[in-house]
């Protein structure tokens, strides 16, 4: 699941409305350790550009144990 997400969020990054959305998507559903791979490697790959999006998703989505 966080292979297949990231395949997404690289095909939705021209746009910051549709990232956002498949952002807050991907979050949920994968495991709560991969949710962190995951912030670590938007923020690494798309953080000059959606940086201030990831950190938003990622307060506002909470991650289930």
């Amino acid at each position: 699941m966080l292979e297949m997400s990231k395949m997404i969020l690289e095909k939705v990054s021209f746009d910051r409305f549709l990232f956002k959305k498949e952002l807050m998507k991907a979050v949920r559903w994968v495991k709560p350790d991969e949710a962190l791979l995951l912030k670590a490697w938007c923020l690494a790959t798309f953080g000059h550009l959606y940086g201030d999006v990831i950190r938003e998703v990622y307060k506002s989505v909470t991650i289930s144990q």
